[in-house]
């Protein structure tokens, strides 16, 4: 992210940075998804309250986190292991964040493929209801995957979770601190985070990547060219409240983009 944009996600923060305090997965989630559903269209929004009928429930952040927790869930074994590589994609690494699907998507076993693939079952009404259903579950988990940097890094240190650091006093890694921490650190339940996110200006869209033709690989590179920016991994592998006071609106930016294209994505899916 260039100075500029940097200091856009900064001025969209409308509040000082908080002390640290705890430990993005459940939160972040929840958050994009609440986001989104502030702006559903009408037809959109009585499609998923429908679709979401059997679960007891019309919101989207509360099938946002699914797609991880059925990793616990025994008899959701065979579903995990056949996606649990559509929840990130790996960059060669360096600088280079072109999306290259050959390399960085082989077999279609990466977030880019995943989301197309669910994003198609999801408006395709000729499909069952369940199908459907949790097609829908993996496009909100997904949206909010891809805009997370570190869910599109790099192989050599498996988006950051083998990069060491300390935050807050304790050791831990850089993916974590991404997906959990420095969110956790505004102390926000995630009906409030997207109440504050989505009280400011309406959140600026980066313009589309020439010449890219998916935007879904689009949001992925975004992504990598976070990380690949001077500073994204911390000098001596300490995470201080100058590293959260710079980084922090830019993980908030990406929520805010995360809510809307999620909103857009399922306006047009859902669509009749």
């Amino acid at each position: 992210m260039t100075t500029s944009r940097r200091s856009l996600a900064i001025a969209l923060t409308m509040f000082v940075v908080a002390p640290v305090v705890q430990a993005w997965g459940p939160l972040g989630h929840s958050v994009v998804a609440a986001l989104a559903q502030r702006h559903l269209d009408p037809t959109a929004e009585t499609e998923v309250e429908r679709l979401l009928a059997p679960d007891h429930t019309r919101l989207l952040a509360d099938i946002a986190n699914w797609p991880d927790q059925i990793q616990d869930d025994p008899a959701q074994a065979a579903l995990w292991k056949q996606t649990r590589s559509q929840h990130y994609i790996n960059f060669r690494g360096g600088s280079d964040c072109d999306y290259v699907p050959p390399r960085d998507c082989r077999d279609g076993h990466c977030v880019v493929a995943a989301l197309q693939h669910y994003v198609d079952v999801l408006g395709d009404r000729s499909q069952p209801d369940a199908a459907r259903r949790e097609a829908l579950k993996f496009v909100v988990h997904l949206v909010g995957d891809i805009h997370q940097p570190l869910h599109a890094g790099y192989r050599d240190d498996k988006g950051g979770n083998t990069y060491q650091v300390r935050f807050d006093g304790k050791g831990s890694n850089l993916h974590k601190v991404w997906d959990s921490k420095m969110l956790y650190s505004r102390d926000l339940d995630w009906q409030g985070y997207a109440k504050t996110l989505d009280s400011g200006p309406p959140v600026v869209l980066p313009a589309p990547i020439a010449p890219l033709d998916n935007p879904y690989a689009q949001w992925a590179e975004e992504s990598c060219r976070i990380t690949a920016e001077a500073g994204f991994y911390p000098a001596g592998h300490k995470i201080d409240q100058a590293y959260v006071a710079a980084e922090l609106p830019v993980a908030e930016l990406r929520l805010r983009q995360a809510g809307r294209r999620l909103a857009e994505v399922l306006n047009r899916a859902l669509a009749p």
